[in-house]
């Protein structure tokens, strides 16, 4: 399925394209109609700040869905050991039928939906903000109202502090609620992250809070990693952090030329952020086993089943969450997550509907990972693409308030105005980071390459 001779062709093209010092070897100017990318005969690479701007809402978009999509199977299947057991995992027969209880529900089913199926809000009603989304939401707010690329520490203390709850329900939890509660005593980031002072530094919560950095620097993962540093080191160290610049980097590379099939380029984009991993940890050896059972045939429900053997049942590879003797087993760490996330990528092959159905059959905190890929497919295709797929008009509106506080407006926002502002942002990296340029005639980034 990878086609390696293809593969390394088209990975060696696109880093050519994107890193290499004497940049294009084209002769001419090629412009793909409806593209993101304009390419040029010079060191620089030319971006469209209007078509930027459709991928960001769709971006948001994207997560909503997903993220929303994702929470009616939130911790329903995540395996028979220690005193939580939860029976057999979803397959994709079970999409479309009635959802089982998550390991809270009391034995009752998600007050969402019935069945397992899509949720979205409709062009006339407003999508609430979840664990998924706020704390993006909250860290572009912070960049965008304090005029810079690199947060400080204090900086993030002060938002965190500002619009976070400070009682349940506030929407944190594990590494989050940890930071939080040594924040409220006075510590600041990157402290409130490392392993002395917080246990949980080895969970899921960088990952979905950070993978926006990414997209601030377009064809940058370089500039995206340092801007992601700070707020990724607030909850995570070692595992996690390695995991979390994995998406950041995936996020980065996602402005490369619409003219290859997505399904390829998601393949370029996890081939180049993988470096981000020590060759002898348990994340690189878990890429390798998702991709090479994909490029095998082997059915996504069976990779995931020896993904769970391995990894919770054996502890190979250095992975050893189960011996912890964790709430759950772990349900909510970094890694096994990360199996999964692995399985709706390789599997959904850039199908926005494919590979949320697959993240949320796959188990465990199923709408983190779900709500990544529908996030970074929804900006690689666009907010107006998503809702040709769905042959409906989605509404634009967003509550960050359901989850966080103390913002503008009563906390109601939308996503062009939420783009507008990522656009900003991403215009002052492009001059103070990237030392590009923006050309307002032309409504485009001038962007210098490596």
């Amino acid at each position: 399925m990878f086609g390696k001779i293809i593969f390394r062709a088209c990975l060696s093209l696109i880093l050519l394209c994107f890193f290499q010092t004497n940049g294009f070897s084209q002769t001419k100017e090629n412009q793909f109609e409806n593209d993101i990318v304009t390419v040029k005969t010079s060191p620089h690479l030319i971006l469209s700040r209007s078509e930027y701007t459709n991928r960001l809402e769709g971006f948001w978009l994207g997560q909503c869905i997903a993220n929303w999509t994702g929470l009616i199977t939130e911790m329903d299947k995540i395996g028979n050991i220690g005193e939580i057991k939860t029976g057999d995992f979803y397959t994709r027969e079970d999409w479309g039928k009635p959802d089982q209880p998550s390991i809270w529900a009391e034995g009752i089913p998600s007050n969402l939906s019935p069945t397992i199926d899509f949720i979205y809000a409709v062009s006339d009603s407003i999508w609430g903000a979840d664990d998924d989304t706020d704390i993006e939401y909250m860290y572009q707010h912070l960049i965008y109202t304090h005029k810079t690329s690199v947060l400080s520490g204090e900086q993030i203390r002060e938002g965190w502090l500002k619009h976070m709850k400070q009682e349940e329900e506030n929407y944190l939890w594990v590494s989050n609620q940890q930071a939080f509660d040594l924040m409220k005593k006075g510590m600041i980031p990157p402290e409130t992250g490392s392993p002395e002072h917080n246990p949980h530094y080895d969970m899921i919560d960088a990952q979905l809070t950070t993978e926006i950095f990414g997209l601030f620097a377009p064809t940058r993962p370089d500039i995206g990693l340092k801007m992601a540093k700070l707020p990724i080191q607030t909850v995570a160290r070692e595992n996690a952090e390695k995991i979390s610049q994995f998406y950041v980097v995936m996020h980065a590379l996602a402005s490369t030329s619409q003219h290859d099939p997505i399904k390829l380029r998601l393949q370029i984009m996890a081939e180049e952020a993988k470096k981000v991993f020590p060759k002898d940890s348990y994340m690189a050896y878990m890429y390798e086993f998702v991709k090479e059972n994909y490029s095998a045939g082997i059915p996504w429900e069976k990779t995931r089943d020896e993904l769970y053997k391995k990894y919770q049942v054996n502890q190979e590879n250095g992975y050893d969450i189960t011996s912890q003797n964790l709430y759950c087993n772990g349900c909510f760490a970094a890694g096994i997550n990360f199996g999964a996330s692995l399985i709706s990528l390789f599997y959904g092959e850039g199908d926005f509907k494919e590979t949320i159905k697959i993240g949320v059959l796959t188990g465990w905190d199923s709408d983190n990972p779900t709500a990544t890929w529908g996030g970074l497919i929804g900006f690689m295709i666009g907010k107006s693409e998503i809702e040709k797929i769905f042959h409906q008009k989605f509404s634009d509106q967003f509550n960050i308030h359901r989850t966080r506080i103390n913002f503008p407006n009563d906390g109601i926002d939308n996503f062009p105005s939420m783009a507008k502002k990522g656009i900003e942002i991403i215009d002052r990296v492009v001059t103070e980071e990237m030392h590009g340029s923006v050309d307002h005639q032309n409504n485009s980034w001038i962007i210098p390459q490596l």
